[in-house]
Order: C-alpha cells, then structure tokens, then sequence
C-alpha cells in the first residue's frame, strides 16, 4: 500500500498534467454545427499552420437507443478553440468565453488531499459515486432497450405518449409547443419547428378538399414522431416533466402503444 507522501505525490503529478482542452465534438454543441463541419474547419487550419494540429483520439459514446459506439474527436486547447469558433460561427464566441470559465472554475474547485486519511476519504466517496453512476446507466440502458422494442415508426406524439403510464396525451402537443418542438399554423395545423424537424419530428402532408363546389384544397399536416424524439420524449417523462393526468398512480412505466 502506499503512504500518504506517495498518494500526495501522484495526485500533484495529475493535476499537473490535467490540462485543460475542449473536445470537437462539444465546440460543435457550443455553435450548433456538424461534428463533421468543426473537424474539417480543424485540419484546414492545422494544414495553414494557424493552429496546432491537435492529437485525435477515439472516445466512447451512446447513440439515440443508448448502443455503446466510438467517436473520432480532437482536442483543443483554448487559444486554439478560439481561432476555429471564429471561423465556424464567430456570433458564439460568447458562448465559448462562458464554456472556458466554467472549466477553469471546475479546474481551480479541485482540491488536493491533505493527509493519507482524506485521500482515503476521497477515493471511497469517489467508488462510491462511481457505483451510484454504474447503476443509473445500467437502469437507463434497460429503458432504452425496452423504448427500442415498444417504440413505432409513424406514431404522433399523442398516439406515443398513450402508452406511458400516467401521461395526459391531450396535453403533449401543448407540452412540445412549451419546449420550442412544434407550433401552430394560420390554419390551426400543429406544425414541426425546423430545427428539430428530422431530428425529433417529421411532418406528413395531406391535401384535403374543403369546398366541393368551388373545388377548394388545403394542405393539413400531421407531426410524426422520430426514434431520437421518442427517446427524448421518454426521457422527459422519466424526469416527471410532462403533463399528467389527475388520476396517475405515481407509476413509472409503458405499456404497448395505442395507436
């Protein structure tokens, strides 16, 4: 086992080398961009000479149903980050300013341990909170894969929603218009808003015929969920956020979908 003056000595040498870098894939959140677009935008500026070609590593990730998958990402640091985001979207430079200052303040919040005892103390509360995040990604694994099974392709977000326990689905589309997913048109159609359209949504037209006699048509539209909006929609009702019903048991669970 090692002593205290040992422990202290491997904690220093990892702060030490913890630098701090912003992934491609998180600069891509940060402006809204293609992951593809931001790592392109890297190694055109890496070939210039304007910054650093940053190492590339393959870092795990879980995809829309929660399967393990690789991700190619490079990481950057933060004189760096800023050329690309100029580059790319210079309107969310702001945005980067904020992402740098909770990291730094993260980094500053790290405290070495003092003594052998508290090193002890930290590394128990460390497994510890390990254990509690092993257990929650392995119950929202087994959520994801049953989601996978239960979910269909062509269902409405209230047609979805029927089958989780508890869910008010007249009050679903009112609930999505809250999270900015979809809106009303002039003609009272629910519709997607672009941004989440072939994300969490899709829309399926239909021309109707609303005068016979002067032969007058309408297009109506119809929000149809997609297997990423589903997920999320799931995840919204395992955090209790949406509309439920007065009469709900407190239960947590979906049943098969009525369609």
């Amino acid at each position: 086992m090692k002593n205290s003056k040992e422990l202290l000595q491997i904690s220093k040498q990892n702060a030490s080398e913890n630098l701090l870098t912003m992934s491609s894939r998180e600069i891509a959140d940060l402006v809204d961009a293609r992951h593809d677009s931001v790592k392109r935008t890297i190694e055109r500026l890496a070939d210039k000479g304007v910054i650093v070609r940053p190492p590339m590593v393959d870092e795990p990730i879980a995809d829309m149903l929660g399967r393990a998958r690789t991700e190619s990402v490079y990481h950057v640091g933060k004189r760096d980050s800023y050329v690309i985001v100029a580059q790319l979207c210079p309107e969310f430079t702001a945005r980067l300013v904020d992402r740098w200052q909770e990291l730094e303040n993260q980094q500053q919040a790290v405290r070495l341990p003092q003594n052998f005892a508290e090193a002890l103390r930290d590394l128990a509360d460390t497994v510890e909170q390990n254990q509690v995040l092993l257990l929650e990604n392995r119950q929202q694994s087994e959520h994801i894969h049953s989601l996978e099974n239960y979910f269909q392709e062509g269902l409405t977000p209230p047609q979805f929603v029927k089958g989780l326990n508890g869910v008010n689905c007249q009050k679903i589309n009112d609930y999505l218009r809250s999270k900015g997913w979809l809106y009303k048109d002039n003609s009272r159609c629910w519709r997607v808003f672009g941004h989440v359209r072939n994300k969490y949504l899709t829309e399926q037209s239909k021309r109707i015929e609303i005068d016979p006699v002067e032969r007058v048509e309408m297009n109506t539209y119809k929000p149809v969920l997609l297997e990423k909006g589903a997920v999320k929609i799931f995840e919204f009702y395992m955090k209790g956020e949406l509309p439920m019903r007065a009469d709900w048991d407190g239960k947590y669970y979906h049943s098969k979908v009525a369609v």
